[in-house]
């Protein structure tokens, strides 16, 4: 039994008759692993993380990118490990969780921030269907979709033993409508979305309800991969970068760290009856109408 008080402390009744003081936001100690962690977002997340004491394990392809994440995290007196990786490579991951447990001895929140697009996915404005190159097309569901499926499966085995964890999937906004242009990340995204449902009942029926798989889905974020889509080489915005601040009521591109609060929420105590929900985090993208 547990006595909420304020600000996200609580009582919690022990089983001795004894009542202990808790933070239901406290992630300190937690094993977060974050694949994709090398990119804009995954570098904000991390350090924000670790900075709340959690133990960052930084999963990604580029190793000198890594490793000078984890550098900084150290400085500031943070825990954080650099693992390569292949979310496509079912061994390599298999690893990646040996060297992890090896490490730290648990896997407490798994992020899957894994993903990306392909110019021949797309449809530009001069372009039409038939322009698609569906080996593009397979490469861009491959990496988004089975990219999150495949470390689920893998690292879902080590919560499953613990009999508690969190998952938190990436989605998108090209998940809740058809943006223009990303034919097949979008509809990758939306398998995100479907695939984070059916795998927060898969695990509260078969494995423990102390297993929570959710999504976040971010608005608009300057990153490497969408830099010169958004942005000209002046640094004015592009038509499609006006557009898109002109659909957000809050009339500007989120900030990276802006995603962190959301996480944080998602892989704490503090959500531990919320499953297989999608949270968006878009200064009102989603929502506005015109």
């Amino acid at each position: 039994m547990a006595m909420i008080l304020q600000r996200g402390t609580y009582f919690d009744l022990m089983e001795n008759g004894e009542w202990r003081m808790g933070n239901l936001f406290d992630i300190k100690g937690k094993v977060v692993v974050i694949t994709g962690g090398t990119g804009v977002l995954g570098r904000a997340i991390s350090s924000y993380l670790a900075e709340q004491g959690a133990k960052v394990v930084i999963m990604g392809r580029k190793a000198e990118v890594g490793n000078a994440i984890v550098s900084d995290i150290k400085a500031k007196g943070g825990e954080a490990l650099f693992l390569v990786t292949d979310v496509m490579k079912r061994e390599v991951l298999e690893q990646n969780l040996a060297d992890i447990l090896q490490a730290y001895g648990s896997v407490d929140a798994l992020l899957n921030a894994a993903g990306g697009n392909m110019p021949g996915a797309t449809i530009g404005p001069d372009a039409t269907f038939f322009d698609l190159k569906v080996e593009d097309f397979q490469k861009v569901l491959d990496l988004n979709l089975t990219g999150t499926v495949l470390p689920t499966q893998v690292f879902l085995q080590q919560m499953a033993k613990q009999g508690k964890g969190a998952i938190v999937n990436f989605s998108s906004m090209s998940a809740f409508r058809p943006l223009t242009r990303v034919a097949g990340y979008g509809v990758a995204k939306a398998g995100v979305s479907n695939f984070t449902a059916y795998m927060a009942t898969e695990v509260a029926k078969k494995f423990s309800t102390g297993i929570r798989v959710n999504a976040i889905a971010p608005g608009f974020f300057l990153t490497e991969q969408n830099r010169s889509l958004l942005t000209n080489p002046d640094g004015s915005w592009t038509q499609r970068g006006q557009d898109i601040i002109h659909q957000t009521p809050m009339g500007r591109m989120g900030k990276p760290e802006e995603l962190c609060g959301t996480i944080h929420y998602l892989i704490s105590d503090a959500s531990q009856f919320v499953t297989g929900t999608v949270a968006i985090v878009d200064g009102g993208f989603n929502v506005f109408t015109i």
